[in-house]
């Protein structure tokens, strides 16, 4: 039905309407008003109606609508609801151990931290020269040593003990590869040191980097096994995907640009992706339709933060699905890597952070303002939705890490610009709160990963 129609069947309504309010003797104001809402629900009635009922559905998306013509894919609607579930993954995961019909309850990552320096670090410093000035603490004159051993100790199980030979066997004639940001590559550092000290000579190994430093291989020549890192902190293509100058303001992806990347991941055996903390500029993220070189505003769209990033990752399982054969491949996401940015979160007094931190957080229901829970939600939700079909192994990092504030690189590290007088005055405005220190928390999130692998 037209506009014109509306109003035309409408004429009636309102001159009873008038002639009601004139027995009534009602205040012109009042009538005025009056009038204009029976207008606007005549006029308008259908349309809010269509908003309020897309209000209700409980996964529609602003992202959907707004980026169909990118080539985004939109979840299939269905009478039961607005999106359907898949069919979970029922094969058995490649290079598991364990028994198909073994009883495992235990949640490997809920659990507390143990003092163990008999067993931890798992590695020296001095002994993995992979590891880049960034991290490299001790190098960097952090003067303790006490945050490199801790090992995590779940509630109802032990975790079995990272065997660097039997990793390698695993990946024998295979490829591991990290992708995504600074936090994975520091993840990626800590798998190429946890098994470089099972090959002692320097010749069965190396260790190279492409001119854009965007891909780095570890290499174990007897084993024909190769640890790569590629980044890529969105995933998609962005206008941060320079690996040494992406220190962007406006951040932007590509919509439906998955395979932007995607080529360089083909044939990897084990896949581990991260993406969380680059996205985390603001409320709100922008996306581009059309090449991200060529920024034109009438192909950018502004979404939550939350829809962009459960596009982004929607995207990632749709390449699995695509690239990936479930009966000899594995994948793994690791969750949101938290900051200490904040002292008041854990009581300390407003403008502290992680800097002269050397103690952990002891509250087990600790959970800082820098990590958005919201996030985590959208992760959940697609892996149980949509996702569901898709074997991806999830690496729970981000509570066990939560409490690690003693962690961190701080001041110890390599400051690729001087100093500041400021800065020297009050060390807390140049502490790193987003990186760790190896030997250290990292090298726990392997040992997860190892178990994983292993014990699905």
């Amino acid at each position: 039905m037209t506009k014109a129609a509306v109003q035309s069947s409408s004429a009636p309504a309102v001159a009873a309407f008038l002639l009601v309010a004139k027995k009534a003797r009602f205040s012109p104001f009042v009538l005025l008003s009056l009038l204009f809402m029976l207008l606007f629900s005549f006029l308008y009635g259908e349309q809010l109606a269509t908003l309020i009922g897309q209000r209700d559905r409980p996964h529609s998306s602003e992202l959907d609508v707004n980026l169909s013509a990118g080539g985004h894919q939109q979840p299939a609607e269905t009478e039961a609801g607005w999106t359907s579930k898949k069919k979970p993954w029922q094969g058995r995961l490649p290079f598991a151990v364990n028994e198909e019909d073994e009883d495992e309850e235990c949640d490997v990552f809920s659990g507390s931290w143990v003092k163990d320096e008999a067993a931890h670090p798992l590695y020296r410093e001095e002994e993995c020269p992979y590891i880049p000035p960034q991290l490299t603490c001790q190098a960097q004159g952090r003067p303790d040593r006490g945050y490199q051993s801790w090992r995590w100790q779940p509630h109802d199980c032990t975790l079995p003990a990272f065997n660097a030979t039997q990793m390698l066997e695993t990946l024998r004639d295979k490829r591991m590869m990290f992708v995504g940001d600074s936090l994975n590559r520091g993840q990626f550092t800590s798998m190429v040191c946890l098994l470089q000290s099972a090959i002692p000579s320097p010749e069965a190994r190396s260790f190279e980097a492409s001119p854009d430093q965007q891909h780095t291989v570890f290499t174990a020549r007897d084993y024909n096994a190769t640890v790569e890192f590629y980044w890529a902190p969105f995933l998609l293509q962005s206008n941060a995907d320079d690996a040494v100058l992406h220190k962007i303001s406006d951040r932007t992806v590509r919509n439906g640009s998955i395979a932007h990347h995607g080529r360089h991941w083909e044939g990897a055996d084990v896949l581990v992706f991260n993406t969380y903390l680059w996205w985390c500029s603001g409320l709100r993220f922008r996306i581009m339709n059309g090449p991200i070189e060529e920024a034109k505003e009438e192909e950018m769209v502004w979404v939550s933060t939350e829809e962009a990033y459960g596009m982004a990752f929607r995207d990632m399982l749709q390449w699995v699905r695509d690239n990936m054969d479930f009966n000899s491949t594995r994948v793994f996401f690791t969750s949101m890597s938290p900051t200490h940015g904040k002292g008041q979160d854990w009581g300390d007094a407003p403008g502290g952070n992680c800097y002269n931190e050397t103690a952990m957080i002891e509250d087990a229901e600790y959970w800082g303002t820098d990590s958005r829970r919201s996030v985590m939600r959208v992760i959940r939700e697609i892996l149980d939705g949509d996702g569901a079909d898709v074997p991806v192994t999830f690496l729970n990092i981000t509570q066990l890490s939560m409490y690690r504030k003693d962690a961190h690189t701080s001041i110890y590290k390599k400051q690729w610009n001087p100093l500041t007088p400021e800065q020297i005055a009050d060390p807390r405005t140049y502490a790193d709160c987003v990186h760790w220190c190896l030997p250290g928390l990292q090298d726990t999130w392997n040992e997860l990963l190892y178990t994983k692998l292993f014990y699905p």
